[in-house]
């Protein structure tokens, strides 16, 4: 990854974190990996080891970034997410690690 693309990640990820996640309504935090395909979440928290946590933040899994379910492997593992315009296949065992919180899900008595 060239030093001016890590850079402009590095900025994202505290801008993110600073000034705050897009305002989606939502519902509870769930994890990735209990998304059906086509549904799209933002990223809330990565529950995982500093190396492997930072490996998925370069890819974009940002929290504050939206994430979407693009297709599943045969057997539904891998699947394939879509974050800032790349497709990123990770396995469910790795993403149930990942908390996001629904895009659009009406809110509690709504």
């Amino acid at each position: 990854m060239g030093k001016g693309v890590r850079i402009e990640m590095e900025l994202k990820m505290i801008f993110n974190f600073i000034f705050g996640r897009k305002q989606y309504r939502h519902h509870n935090s769930d994890a990735l990996a209990d998304l059906r395909v086509g549904e799209r979440a933002i990223v809330q928290d990565l529950e995982l080891d500093h190396p492997i946590a930072e490996h998925l933040m370069n890819l974009g899994f940002v929290p504050g970034l939206e994430v979407s379910v693009e297709r599943s492997g045969p057997g539904g593992d891998p699947r394939v997410y879509r974050v800032e315009g790349t497709e990123v296949a990770i396995r469910r065992e790795l993403s149930r690690h990942i908390h996001v919180s629904l895009v659009g899900a009406p809110a509690f008595g709504d």
